[in-house]
């Protein structure tokens, strides 16, 4: 069921548009290529099962975490309410 003047499956449109758009943007974050032998931030050697279990790892496990609580998402407002838009 659509409202207003949208189309029927509409809104299950945008929500799947909401979960690619987050599933790429989570793929496009997995580092890749060459990994390091030693942190890029602090210098300590990030452990063998870190390098195995992420390929192309160039951080710790404690300094990832400081750039994970540090990365700012920005949405799409796929809403059509103008209200939604003022937020």
């Amino acid at each position: 069921m659509a409202g207003g003047w949208t189309r029927d499956g509409a809104v299950l449109d945008q929500i799947n548009d909401t979960v690619v758009d987050g599933v790429l943007t989570a793929r496009a974050r997995i580092p890749n290529g060459p990994g390091r032998d030693a942190c890029l931030e602090c210098g300590d050697p990030i452990p063998e099962a870190r390098r195995r279990a992420m390929p192309g790892a160039v951080t710790c496990v404690s300094c990832q975490s400081g750039r994970d609580a540090r990365i700012v998402t920005v949405g799409i407002n796929r809403r059509g309410s103008k209200d939604s838009q003022l937020r």
